[in-house]
This record gives structure tokens, C-alpha cells and sequence, in this order.
């Protein structure tokens, strides 16, 4: 997984026109630390939406069934 994740940011900041000479050490840093961390930081992140959910859980069930609900375009 970190290969893939280390491939797509790599192709991402390659891409980016608007780097200036200071910004490839900066963004080479962060492309290796971002690698080695993601495996710390999902499980985190994962957390925070589970809670996010359980908190707002009523307003989310509203918004889904509105959603299955036929439009009279239908």
C-alpha cells in the first residue's frame, strides 16, 4: 500500500506547474514522511469519522432517505 500511495503523490507533485526550485526538497520530505506515516494516521482518521457519524447520525439518516425519496422528475 505505501508503494501505491508513494506513486500517486510522486505523479501529484510532478504534475505540480507552480513549484518553485526551494519547493522539490520540501515536497520530497513530505512524499517520504507521508509514506511512513499512513499506516499511523488511517486508523486515526477512520476514528474521527466514525465519531463524526455517531454525533450527527440522526441529520445523516434524514439526508440519505431524502435522497432515495422519487423526485417528481422521476
Amino acid at each position: 500500500m505505501m508503494v501505491c500511495f508513494f506513486r500517486k503523490w510522486l505523479f501529484f507533485l510532478k504534475s505540480d506547474e507552480q513549484s518553485n526550485l526551494e519547493q522539490p526538497i520540501f515536497n520530497g520530505f513530505f512524499l517520504v514522511l507521508a509514506s511512513i506515516l499512513w499506516p499511523l494516521i488511517v486508523p486515526f482518521a477512520y476514528l474521527e469519522l466514525l465519531n463524526f457519524h455517531q454525533k450527527h447520525r440522526e441529520v445523516i439518516d434524514m439526508l440519505i432517505n431524502v435522497s432515495h425519496c422519487p423526485t417528481p422528475d422521476d
